[in-house]
């Protein structure tokens, strides 16, 4: 059942500069996080006129740029900068670009030998007291917030959603003992008999509450587990003051129909691009 929402958000580009800096800001939090964990692993980022660049590994979904063109449009200067910061660490150059920019700053992406190689939805509702909210479906299921003693055991919990991709297991472990790390971010459980059986976090940026992290244990699937955790999380961004929430999915994967069957709307679709 699809969930009511109150009146559609307006897309503009004030509200795609406001999810852009959302993402930008939480991504270089957990940046920040593991430089403070692993001094050696070099996790930097910088601000380059409007656009975020962080560094967190070569292999890193967040080693990439947020905000690229949606306030001002970039000077040479500043890609340059930018290409320079991923160079001296290795790293592809990959800016994640919302679509609300100038045309001009797509002809100088493809005169700078960037191609696209990815899409994400980004999805966004609004959220408040006065604004319907999912509710879970499943009485028996508890959603908690893990405490600083269960970091490790919310990890792995994480991480064995993935078990049957046993080449990801270390890699969303790495990842996911990070994201309990970072500053403004709660990692909760979803509970069965007490029994750890799914995860999510959310992390609260300037009123918006992004949602990520959302993993299912294979043989607990079905259940009802991630729409109890995203009606928590919903409800304690609610409680943090927030009015917007958001998160960002593959274009018509099963978290994008989630998200849409509890009040989201997409907002826009973002491309990475790759440079050459």
């Amino acid at each position: 059942m699809t969930t009511p929402t109150a009146d559609p958000l307006i897309v503009d580009s004030a509200l795609a500069a406001r999810l852009e800096r959302t993402e930008a800001i939480a991504n270089s939090r957990f940046v920040e996080a593991r430089k403070r964990v692993d001094p050696h692993s070099k996790a930097a980022w910088i601000e380059v006129g409007g656009t975020y660049a962080m560094f967190d590994g070569p292999d890193s979904p967040c080693t990439q740029t947020f905000g690229l063109g949606i306030s001002a449009e970039p000077q040479a200067a500043e890609l340059q900068a930018i290409e320079t910061f991923f160079a001296e660490r290795g790293a592809a150059v990959h800016h994640e670009v919302a679509p609300l920019i100038s045309p001009e700053l797509i002809a100088i992406l493809n005169q700078r030998h960037y191609h696209p190689i990815e899409f994400t939805n980004v999805l966004c509702r609004r959220i408040g007291s006065n604004v319907p909210m999912p509710t879970s479906r499943n009485a028996e299921l508890r959603v908690v917030a893990a405490s600083s003693e269960e970091a490790e055991l919310w990890a792995q919990t994480s991480a064995n959603g993935w078990a049957e991709h046993p080449e990801m297991m270390q890699f969303i472990l790495d990842l996911a003992q990070n994201f309990v790390l970072t500053q403004g971010v709660t990692a909760m459980f979803a509970k069965l008999d007490d029994r750890p059986i799914a995860t999510g976090v959310v992390a609260i940026v300037e009123g918006v509450a992004l949602l990520a992290g959302a993993s299912t244990i294979p043989d607990a699937r079905n259940q009802g587990a991630q729409s109890a955790l995203l009606a928590k999380r919903l409800q304690f961004a609610v409680d943090q003051g927030c009015d917007i929430a958001m998160m960002s999915a593959l274009p018509g994967s099963p978290s994008q129909r989630n998200a849409q069957r509890n009040g989201f709307q997409i907002a826009y679709t973002r491309t990475k691009w790759k440079l050459s």
